[in-house]
């Protein structure tokens, strides 16, 4: 009864497809792939039909889950400490040290808290006769928790009514969970989530767990290391002590000084700091030790060892070329998988029925040559899921796997839920999220009882809130104080950009095109209208011009997506819309519609300025985004040659939000800003105001943070800010 209803439930959100997919995008649900090298920031495609797992049935895989990752955690303590498993003959000692995640520098130290594996990524597929599967286990770190838990937001909002009929497990809990984790192993200090930038394929995952965990994102320039212990350095360089790390690099680029020497995205040193027992690391470094798809085979063996158990899931039947099993893989080789365990995301896996007879042969001579560094596994024929074909809207079965998450700190929880993920094409066994395919919510039905969390009655829930508030500006980097100001600077642009353009644009029509060339003036563009239509698209839609609406809109949006946790997804979804609005409204291109496109954009610039005035954000913090917001609007209202009189209510804007930061430091891209303004407002006939503003200039001294900014990639001061400043 319960899973016809979750059906019938799920059948209302296809017809409510559009309006999630609106949702998500509008909230910026986004997923990164590499292309030839070159990174592309896409919507990670959404499916509305869930995979629906009845209760008994997800209770007997949580069991096993559980059991597994347990064994997998017995393990890596066992290997990087006593070995008793390779003695004991449980796992050959030249597949330890042959793996490419074992790492010798961790060798002899125990995490703190014991855990090394506190989030678990457990791959499996469900076979057509209902039985499940796990394919792989991903210990190191593990992405996609984010998208169903957004996903299953929208979902409940839209169709509120159908879910209160329906009894499906409720999945908000995994940042609770998370968060519980990290501070379970927690040594001294603050808990950070550490994003090696913003072109990471999951940065939207990394900002959005900040978020909703309470923890401070931060960059690899923003820890230090010093005795031995992580800080955490301020956009004024006062040290706050990190006592967690959830870090989402990998483990060769974690730290230069002990894995890669080249890396420009790690800690150097905080491997010593873990080492001392003075940091925690979510992953533990070394745990490819045990997710290595060779070392897959023995977990098994690793249950009944470990555990005295038998197993409770299974893994797929699996060949070893280095055993006894290389005939079976030779003989075979047109009917297997064969999987290279140097490779991760769905690539390195080959189909033999795929390959013609010398392509077959070829392969075979690499196995005889490395057979260490591949497996072979029996197809699993697993089920097919519906999935609503975006181009014809029909039904179009799809294969599809499930990653579960195993959350380990004090005790061990599988989340209520899981990324489902589906092929892009019909019939394709590959469905990583790097190969191009979507995402749907799994939905894990209840029991006749309700609607069940994934927490016991009293036990403590984490306010993430209040943690996240209680050190929103102490916790502001001095990158992030540069997005906060530039993004006030940007959205300001816009808005005004685009209010002054549309009179002179409409003068245009009346009289020529000499009655468009003062604003080209002011704005310090060209006034040789040689197609002055072209001109016209280039200054709203050209996104290689970086004087356009267009390359404003975007710089905004580069700087806003780095302040998810401080600021929130509400209020950034505002800076979305806009992009999605320009970039409609370029296609459109001269009709009725990019004008009404251009009035949405100022209106949600107008709504972004709103949601953050009256967010619970600290008003010093506030202050960062509103002074750069209202310099950029005196900057635009002088040169658009506004009156004193126009002047007093921008400027009394700009010393209410000065005023909060009385006495604090005050980052240096406000003074720059500042005198920069000071020194062009004579020659356009305001030097009233340039002595009023260089008395705030006066009053910044001795108080300006110097500290330098580390450019690794992240977009603050803009190409179209380099004529100004």
């Amino acid at each position: 009864m319960i899973e016809s209803a979750a059906r019938r439930l799920a059948s209302e959100l296809v017809d409510r497809r559009e309006s999630i997919n609106r949702e998500l995008s509008r909230n910026g649900v986004r997923f990164g792939i590499y292309k030839n090298g070159e990174y592309h920031d896409r919507l990670f495609p959404y499916d509305p039909i869930p995979r629906i797992i009845e209760s008994d049935e997800f209770d007997r895989m949580e069991a096993g889950l559980k059991q597994r990752v347990n064994a997998l955690n017995a393990y890596l303590r066992d290997i990087y400490s006593d070995k008793q498993a390779i003695k004991d003959g449980i796992v050959p000692e030249e597949y330890v040290y042959t793996s490419a995640g074992y790492f010798p520098q961790v060798n002899g130290v125990t995490p703190p808290g014991g855990v090394f594996a506190h989030v678990a990524g457990e791959d499996l597929v469900q076979g057509q006769d209902g039985q499940w599967w796990v394919l792989e286990d991903n210990l190191r770190i593990p992405s996609g928790a984010s998208y169903p838990l957004f996903a299953r937001d929208i979902e409940r909002r839209i169709t509120p009514s159908l879910f209160r009929n329906v009894r499906v497990r409720d999945n908000r809990d995994y940042p609770r969970l998370l968060r519980q984790s990290m501070d379970f192993v927690s040594t001294d200090g603050i808990a950070v989530v550490l994003t090696p930038g913003r072109y990471n394929s999951a940065f939207f995952e990394h900002a959005y767990l900040a978020e909703k965990t309470g923890a401070a994102l931060a960059f690899p320039e923003d820890l230090e290391v010093v005795d031995n212990k992580v800080y955490f350095l301020d956009y004024a360089g006062r040290k706050h002590r990190v006592g967690v790390v959830y870090r989402r690099l990998s483990d060769e680029y974690l730290d230069p000084f002990a894995f890669n020497p080249d890396s420009v995205i790690g800690v150097p040193g905080i491997l010593s700091a873990y080492r001392s027992g003075n940091v925690a690391i979510v992953n533990a470094p070394g745990n490819g030790a045990a997710d290595d798809k060779a070392i897959y085979y023995f977990v098994p063996n690793m249950i009944r060892y470990y555990l005295g158990e038998e197993p409770i899931l299974h893994n797929a039947p699996t060949y070893m070329p280095m055993f006894e099993d290389r005939k079976e893989v030779f003989d075979r080789l047109g009917e297997l998988v064969i999987k290279d365990v140097a490779e991760a995301g769905g690539y390195g896996v080959v189909f033999g029925s795929s390959l013609d007879r010398s392509r077959r042969e070829e392969l075979a001579e690499r196995i005889k040559a490395e057979p260490r560094r591949f497996i072979a596994q029996e197809v699993i024929q697993f089920k097919d899921i519906d999935v609503v074909d975006p181009e014809t809207g029909q039904m179009s079965p799809r294969k599809c796997d499930l990653r579960a998450f195993v959350v380990t700190g004090k005790n061990t929880h599988v989340w209520y839920s899981g990324l489902t993920r589906y092929s892009s094409i019909p019939g394709q066994m590959i469905v990583n999220s790097s190969q191009g395919g979507g995402f749907k919510d799994t939905w894990v039905l209840a029991k006749e009882t309700g609607v069940e969390h994934d927490y016991a009655p009293g036990s403590e829930v984490v306010r993430v809130l209040e943690q996240s508030r209680k050190h929103s500006l102490a916790l502001v980097t001095a990158s992030k104080a540069d997005n906060l100001f530039w993004l006030g600077r940007y959205t300001e642009r816009v808005f005004t950009t685009l209010s002054q353009f549309f009179p002179f644009y409409d003068r245009v029509m009346d009289t020529d095109v000499d009655a468009f060339r003062p604003f080209a003036r002011a704005l310090d563009l060209p006034e040789d209208f040689e197609d002055f239509d072209a001109f016209i698209h280039s200054f709203l839609y050209d996104e290689k011009n970086p004087d356009s609406v267009r390359s404003a809109i975007v710089y905004a949006f580069n700087n806003a997506v780095i302040l998810r946790p401080e600021l929130g997804s509400r209020s950034l979804q505002q800076v979305e819309l806009a992009m999605s609005s320009i970039v409609e409204a370029s296609e459109y291109g001269g009709t009725d519609a990019d004008i009404f496109k251009h009035r949405d954009i100022a209106d949600n610039m107008l709504a972004f300025w709103g949601g953050v005035e009256n967010s619970p954000v600290e008003p010093t913090l506030k202050s960062f985004i509103f002074v750069g917001k209202y310099l950029e609007r005196l900057d635009l209202y002088t040169r658009f040659g506004y009156s004193v009189e126009e002047l007093k209510a921008p400027l009394a804007k700009l010393g209410s939000y000065i005023l909060p930061l009385n006495g604090l430091p005050v980052p240096q891209c406000f003074a720059e800003g500042l005198r920069w303004l000071v020194g062009q407002l004579p020659q356009r006939g305001y030097a009233e105001l340039a002595e009023k503003l260089g008395m705030l200039l006066k009053d910044f001294d001795g108080r300006i943070s110097t500290k330098d900014l580390k450019d690794l990639g992240m977009l603050n001061t803009m190409d179209m800010d380099a004529a100004r400043l």
